[in-house]
């Protein structure tokens, strides 16, 4: 089959099911990305006539521009600070193979398999923005890509996130070219091997499409998409927490009150105020042990809101880099114009996760706080040392929660250390053609080990949490425990029972935390992406 022909490329995805995911004319969200990733939708290139006419269009004035003797960066000249470097008209064609193969020195662990489809979901999406001069045949083998899941290997370390993510990025451009290994049906493959496998010949790169594969933001932009849905689960998750913490410290719902969030409005925290207040629904409002909860308790709403509110516009910023054409040259094909600028810059993801990991991290921080009240006889108004839940002549043995606290700490510590920005540390790089680079890529993997380590944090204080509330049901059998919280405690009981006996919660801890992860656990998650 010849590199032009157009075909639409069928689906491997296990629910086959599922409406694809339309790529072309129109704007595409996180959600879509996310459900690519998780292999919940497949892709499909819009059927728009007028659409697809204007991709082969950019693709024919570049090369009509080339023939007339027109200069273009990356097409007809060096790299970077070579664009002084002519490059022979016999030369050109060989180009994009040359830009894809020198870039091939990532290093770092490989991205898995959620993040490179989400990468390549974030390119392609560019690329059908239509102004990056490719053939329409590079974006069906994008989809191929992805509908098929042959996944480039793709080194996670080597971008400054300008000009683009070259390095990372080489990666795919490769995979398309028949070059490097592909994790195919489980295994590591020649990717040549696959394509005929799929019955296809690897593509011969057309001036500057290796360039306009690599020239972008599509790893970090990717990265970004797979954060935000997670730190946007995590603030829900740890407003549920909040809630159950309040029943098993025996607190006040008061604190929730909407009124107090009515006279300082911030919709992040009225919302989250909200959620918390709905949880616990129906439970007295007399005083408890304390006429004012401790803050981690009170101020909840307070610090989830933050991370609600900054959710918003790292939302806007993300889905603008999403469905923003960021290579360079960029090719118009209505007005027949190259436009040599800098779109390839990721600034607003790299302030984007620098902000969310800090969020996302006082997260951690609040639930750890609360993990310490629950603990601590001096704090727990009641409840066991350590949450044990061992028989009187076996307590002075057992230990309960006392280590996951610890580990709980731990890992809240190491996430709080990694919120310093990445954007702040630009390198001047190649020859000081990139003397001021983004970092958006190293920003938005920091974010993704904060989010894992508060992810940690999360499982534990679930686990705790709903220890806390079974003991203090034994306490007190009329406790009220709302209806959504009950569901969630049912929920966790039926992956991990009560804890008597001690007994090694890793395996529980972990399975917990990839529930979380995957934004899983809220059977009733308001965002519907995981109902």
């Amino acid at each position: 089959m010849a590199e032009h022909d157009l075909i639409e490329t069928p689906s491997a995805n296990e629910n086959a099911n599922a409406d694809p995911v339309v790529i072309g004319a129109r704007k595409l969200t996180i959600e879509e990305v996310v459900a690519i990733a998780h292999h919940r939708a497949p892709v499909a290139l819009s059927a728009d006539p007028a659409w697809r006419a204007r991709i082969q269009r950019g693709a024919d004035f570049l090369r009509r521009h080339l023939a007339a003797g027109a200069t273009v960066y990356g097409v007809n000249t060096g790299y970077g600070d070579a664009c002084v470097v002519d490059v022979p008209m016999d030369l050109v064609e060989a180009l994009p193979l040359q830009l894809t193969r020198y870039h091939g020195c990532g290093m770092g662990r490989h991205l898995d398999d959620a993040q490179t489809l989400a990468v390549i979901a974030a390119r392609l999406n560019s690329l059908a923005y239509g102004f990056s001069g490719v053939r329409p045949v590079l974006l069906e083998r994008l989809a191929d890509l992805i509908n098929h899941r042959v996944l480039p290997r793709i080194p996670s370390e080597g971008s400054v996130g300008a000009s683009g993510d070259l390095t990372p990025l080489s990666y795919v451009a490769a995979a398309l070219a028949g070059e490097r290994e592909v994790m195919f049906e489980g295994r590591l493959r020649d990717v040549r091997d696959v394509w005929s496998e799929l019955g296809h010949a690897p593509l011969t790169l057309a001036p500057k499409e290796g360039l306009a594969l690599m020239n972008g933001t599509a790893v970090m932009t990717g990265l970004a998409c797979l954060a935000f849905a997670r730190a946007d689960h995590l603030t829900r998750l740890t407003a549920r927490l909040t809630a159950l913490s309040t029943v098993a410290l025996d607190g006040r719902a008061a604190h929730f009150d909407a009124m107090l969030f009515e006279v300082k409005p911030h919709a992040g925290q009225a919302e989250a105020a909200a959620w918390i207040r709905d949880d616990l629904s129906g439970r007295d409002d007399t005083p408890g042990h304390r006429l004012q909860d401790r803050y981690s308790i009170r101020c909840a709403p307070h610090v989830i809101g933050v991370a609600r509110d900054a959710l918003s516009w790292v939302r806007r910023d993300v889905e603008n880099e999403l469905n923003s054409a960021n290579d360079n040259p960029l090719i118009d094909p209505d007005n027949e114009r190259v436009l040599h600028g800098g779109n390839f810059y990721g600034g607003h993801i790299a302030f984007a996760m620098d902000s969310l990991k800090v969020a996302v991290a006082n997260l951690a921080d609040l639930m750890d706080r609360q993990l310490a009240l629950l603990v601590d006889v001096n704090f727990n108004n009641g409840l066991p040392r350590n949450l044990s839940g061992a028989a009187p002549a076996r307590a002075a043995i057992n230990h309960g929660f006392k280590a996951v606290q610890i580990s709980s700490s731990a890992w809240t510590a190491e996430a709080l250390k990694n919120t310093m920005p990445a954007s702040v540390f630009s390198r001047s790089t190649e020859a000081h053609n990139q003397d001021k680079v983004s970092m958006g890529t190293i920003a938005a993997r920091d974010c993704l080990r904060v989010l894992e380590l508060t992810e940690q944090v999360a499982a534990a204080h679930t686990l705790a949490t709903v220890q806390a509330a079974r003991l203090r049901l034994k306490i007190d059998s009329a406790t009220p425990i709302p209806a959504p919280l009950q569901a969630f405690i049912d929920s966790v009981s039926a992956q991990s029972l009560f804890v008597d006996e001690d007994r090694a919660l890793e395996n529980e801890l972990r399975a917990l935390t990839a529930r979380i992860a995957a934004c899983e656990l809220l059977h009733d998650y308001r965002g519907g992406a995981n109902a």
